[in-house]
């Protein structure tokens, strides 16, 4: 029950907006009472952060196993940049709702910062990736934050812009995400 309560509101929030659904309307959604959907989830703002905590644990999970299967840390980003968008286009509602049309709510804001959240557990793995890159001086010395901050960027941009304009002419897109991965790359190397 849980999870088609999660599957419904992350659908309307996509396709409605956030603020333009209520629980009752994800109850609607679901043919269960509202009252079943508060045994679950206190309010709309924790229903939201469950979704973005679903989100962020399927990719994390993805990037723990490509750390562990490689050694090569410039080979571990890479795969990790490429996992992160290849997640994004195949759970799009996921992640446009989580990284896109996420509303901001000064109540629940801080809670997706927090160390022990799963976008934080996410960030992290990139985070890792970057700063073991720039330990092997495979990558120029310089703000692990501000180089984990610039890959984030652009594997977001790729991602969003795939997402959210389909009908533009793209070029093959598999070579466009590889391109800007590489490029991401190459403009940090030694």
């Amino acid at each position: 029950m849980r999870q088609d309560i999660l599957d419904a509101a992350r659908e309307l929030f996509v396709n409605e907006g956030y603020e333009n659904v209520s629980m009752r309307r994800v109850a609607e959604k679901i043919e269960y009472s509202p009252t079943t959907i508060y045994l679950y989830f206190e309010d709309k703002a924790s229903l939201l952060y469950a979704i973005c905590e679903e989100t962020f644990a399927k990719l994390a999970k993805r990037m723990d196993a490509i750390t562990r299967e490689c050694d090569d840390p410039v080979e571990v980003l890479r795969r990790g940049c490429r996992a992160y968008v290849d997640f994004g286009l195949k759970y799009p509602n996921h992640y446009k709702l989580t990284f896109i049309n996420h509303p901001q709510h000064p109540k629940d804001h801080k809670k997706h910062l927090r160390e022990e959240s799963m976008g934080m557990k996410a960030y992290g793995n990139l985070r890792a990736a970057v700063e073991a890159c720039i330990k092997a001086k495979r990558f120029r010395a310089g703000d692990v934050e501000a180089v984990t901050q610039l890959v984030w960027a652009g594997e977001h941009g790729i991602t969003s812009l795939l997402i959210s304009m389909p009908d533009f002419p793209w070029v093959k897109k598999s070579e466009l995400i590889d391109l800007t991965i590489e490029t991401l790359i190459s403009g940090l190397k030694v």
